[in-house]
């Protein structure tokens, strides 16, 4: 598997999860007991993990997001 993003913003992975879910690919989130180890303060980033065979449709679909963060001018939650 491969990292596709890292971030804290949890609802930034919730949408990008489901837009990789609409298109097919499969999806792991890294790291969601070490922030519950560390108090879930959100501090700890967690990662994005996606095949390696569909990191460049998954790169595809971040870039997407990005560009729809960008002209909606939701720049409160940059992507990593």
């Amino acid at each position: 598997m491969e990292e596709l993003l890292r971030t804290n913003d949890m609802v930034l992975l919730s949408y990008i999860e489901h837009r990789l879910r609409e298109a097919g690919l499969a999806s792991f989130l890294m790291d969601t007991h070490m922030s519950v180890m560390e108090g879930s303060i959100g501090m700890l980033p967690r990662r994005l993990l996606v095949l390696a065979e569909d990191l460049k449709a998954a790169q595809v679909i971040l870039a997407e997001v990005r560009r729809e963060q960008q002209r909606d001018g939701s720049n409160e939650h940059p992507i990593a």
